[in-house]
């Protein structure tokens, strides 16, 4: 069989295939125009966020203040400001929870860099899988705040022993050499009043008067 022949039988088979491609129609998606598959309608997400974060919050603005002015949006869940475990002061950041989702979206789009009192709001809305399930732990807790002139005056006034006495004295007399040393260093003449510790008859217990 020569060339030529060959040509001519890969032409017809050629023809033959894109003749029956096109009869049974075409293997792609039209660009434009014509039958084209139709994809199946995906939902919108629905939204179920209710809880946010707020940050920046400013000094003076705690639960009492963010749950009237918060509440003018809608009804508060829960809500709570992250405190110092220790002196219980604000960390300036909380989190709010609302019963309606789209009151939460509302909240974060409208006070989101909101200025307050010289602070910048951040706020953000928290997607449910990322609100720690210990979130709101405690949060019905109404703080207290640390009376620190109570906590000192008991510490001043507790009952200390014979040893808590000598050392409380030792302490003293540390504190007036090292003051008298700077006064010399200074060129100040000043004779400073000798203080007087006797260890020795004092009681076992001592309870310092105000």
């Amino acid at each position: 069989m020569g060339t030529k022949a060959k040509k001519k039988a890969m032409k017809n088979n050629l023809k033959k295939g894109s003749s029956n491609k096109s009869a049974e129609g075409p293997d792609f998606l039209p660009l434009e125009g014509g039958p084209a598959r139709k994809l199946a309608e995906q939902k919108p997400l629905e939204n179920t966020a209710t809880v946010l974060y707020v940050g920046r919050i400013p000094h003076g603005f705690y639960e009492k203040e963010m749950e009237g002015y918060f509440g003018q949006f809608g009804t508060i869940k829960r809500l709570r400001i992250a405190r110092n475990k220790k002196s219980g002061k604000s960390r300036h950041f909380g989190f709010i929870e609302f019963e309606s989702p789209e009151v939460a979206k509302i909240v974060a789009d409208t006070m989101h860099n909101y200025l307050l009192f010289e602070h910048v709001l951040q706020v953000y809305v928290i997607p449910p899988e990322h609100v720690h399930p210990r979130l709101w732990r405690g949060f019905n807790y109404r703080y207290k705040p640390v009376d620190s002139v109570q906590i000192e005056r008991k510490r001043h006034d507790k009952d200390r022993t014979l040893e808590e006495h000598q050392k409380l004295v030792e302490k003293i007399l540390k504190h007036e050499q090292k003051r008298h040393k700077r006064i010399e260093a200074a060129g100040i003449d000043y004779e400073c009043p000798e203080i007087v510790g006797n260890i020795q008859s004092a009681p076992k217990k001592i309870k310092f008067e105000d």
